[in-house]
């Protein structure tokens, strides 16, 4: 019994090596393209990618998705703090074995796209927005958003049809083991 907990004990802590070192990846990759975003496209036309399609075109979001709440840098900072305590109870509930491996990837990019906006909302009071779909012309958004989304519909998609109520169970807050 001693040998299997310390061995549980063991693959958490190499998940949450692995989680640190992918999460800082995807934060670096996403600080990068925005440094990039900043130093090209600040005050310079966009450049067009494909004719109709796709730009890159700069822009300082000081809201959340598609511009909404302007100017509530407080209230993002919580809620980002708030989904990042939740991520943390999970990862600290969900075992670290090949099962969960798709949940544990999902929440490795919704914590790097909370974090990614978040560096941007503390150190510059807005987040670098620079993606453009120009033929649907969807709101302009960043790396950060990519994750987030995708790690959000992934999520969807996992716990409606991948999971079952028995595989969920371990985030219960009935006491239980958290390994």
């Amino acid at each position: 019994m001693m040998s299997e907990q310390l061995t549980r004990l063991k693959e958490k802590r190499a998940g949450f090596i692995l989680v640190f070192l992918c999460a800082a990846l995807l934060i670096w990759l996403d600080q990068w393209t925005k440094k990039l975003a900043l130093a090209h496209l600040k005050d310079q036309p966009e450049i067009v990618i494909w004719k109709g399609v796709f730009e890159l075109r700069y822009l300082e979001n000081r809201g959340a998705a598609f511009g909404m709440l302007q100017g509530r840098q407080v209230f993002f900072f919580l809620v980002a703090v708030i989904v990042l305590a939740g991520v943390g109870y999970a990862f600290c509930r969900m075992p670290f074995n090949r099962h969960y491996l798709p949940l544990w990837a999902c929440l490795v990019l919704l914590v790097s796209g909370a974090l990614g906006n978040m560096i941007d909302r503390i150190s510059r009071q807005f987040v670098v927005d620079f993606l453009y779909f120009s033929l649907i012309d969807f709101p302009i958004f960043n790396v950060a958003d990519c994750y987030v989304t995708v790690s959000a519909i992934l999520l969807v998609f996992l716990v409606t049809w991948r999971y079952d109520e028995g595989d969920l169970a371990v985030f219960s807050w009935k006491k239980g083991e958290s390994l």
